[in-house]
């Protein structure tokens, strides 16, 4: 007889569990319990699921690093007891949480479902029965009585996709995220079609370790034509910033004016850690493919490769805490932790 699996939900607070104030228009969190009577779909399902919630649901734009820790805290100090965890969270940030907490947890042996909606679960068109029942069918998945997946994912509209991959695209469609850089690890259909091959391999002789502690010290700065010197150096020139996230063009292009490289040179070596990520959705940076980049490499900025914005935020403000030489960070940056990064 195969082993019922154990889920818990996480409920952060999003448009999932929104509902609207007809006096103003706008939307606003309601009682957990109260969106759990909207599916009584999940009483069929095969799994057994317990619920915890935030006491004050947020929405996602109020998401900050404290709101992950909560999180982590709450699925590391129940990891034991469950055999996987769906978080519902706003789609705004989502992928912006889902890719830190890929950090914060090391050697994740079960899943880690992130999942919300487009439209309110009362909604007659909602997109959120769909997404929450799959993702809760999702993180039940076994093979051998053990958890199928050991990674953090993402799963709207149909498709599971590896979290710290992901980006939201679209504000309006029910279709809000893509992985341009990599495929989805999962397809729900008529049957649930799960992709081997792109699964995280965990290490299973390893035990999950929880990191703790993100550096909020970073800014990111996007490139665009016409960026000034002093806007630059003021950026660049904060109190006790740690790292930045250059959102270079293309490939990763960026201004090879000398007043540009001389600043990013002196920050650098004054203990700057500048990671060059393309403003593109899909593609790589390919630091000396042009002349337009050939000197960022020389400097030493670090190649953020296909990373997406979202990760390379969680990955800097895990990596910051380590205290890492120059050399130690660029190779580890650049190195994939999470399945991150090709």
């Amino acid at each position: 007889m195969r082993k019922r699996a154990k889920i818990l939900l996480v409920y952060t607070g999003g448009t999932i569990g929104m509902i609207k104030d007809y006096e103003t228009g706008a939307l606003k969190a309601f009682n957990f319990d109260e969106l759990l009577q909207n599916i009584p779909e999940l009483k069929i399902l095969e799994h057994e699921i317990h619920t915890v919630s935030f006491e004050h649901p947020i929405d996602s734009s109020n998401m900050n690093t404290e709101c992950w820790l909560q999180i982590a805290e709450t699925i590391a100090e129940s990891y034991d007891e469950y055999d996987g965890f769906v978080v519902l969270h706003g789609s705004d940030t989502m992928s912006y949480t889902a890719s830190a907490l890929s950090f914060m947890f090391e050697n994740l042996h079960k899943p880690i479902i992130f999942t919300g909606s487009q439209l309110p679960i009362g909604d007659l068109r909602t997109d959120a029965k769909e997404n929450l029942i799959t993702s809760i069918q999702i993180a039940g998945l076994q093979r051998k009585g053990k958890p199928f997946l050991s990674e953090v994912g993402l799963y709207f509209e149909y498709k599971l996709y590896r979290a710290n991959r992901t980006t939201k695209i679209n504000a309006e469609h029910f279709q809000a995220f893509a992985s341009p850089n990599y495929m989805p690890l999962a397809e729900s259909g008529v049957y649930l079609s799960v992709n081997d091959q792109a699964i995280w391999k965990a290490d299973k002789k390893q035990k999950m370790k929880l990191h703790k502690e993100l550096c909020r010290d970073i800014l990111i700065l996007k490139m665009f034509p016409g960026i000034t010197a002093d806007t630059v150096e003021y950026l660049l020139s904060k109190e006790n910033l740690k790292g930045v996230i250059l959102e270079t063009y293309g490939s990763g292009n960026a201004p090879n004016d000398k007043w540009f490289l001389d600043i990013l040179k002196e920050k650098i070596t004054s203990g700057l850690r500048i990671v060059n990520v393309t403003q593109c959705i899909g593609g790589s940076v390919a630091m000396g493919n042009y002349e337009t980049s050939t000197e960022l490499k020389h400097i030493g900025v670090v190649s953020g490769k296909d990373i997406t914005t979202e990760a390379a935020v969680g990955k800097l403000m895990y990596l910051l805490e380590k205290d890492l030489s120059p050399k130690v960070f660029k190779t580890i940056f650049e190195t994939s932790l999470r399945g991150e990064m090709s």
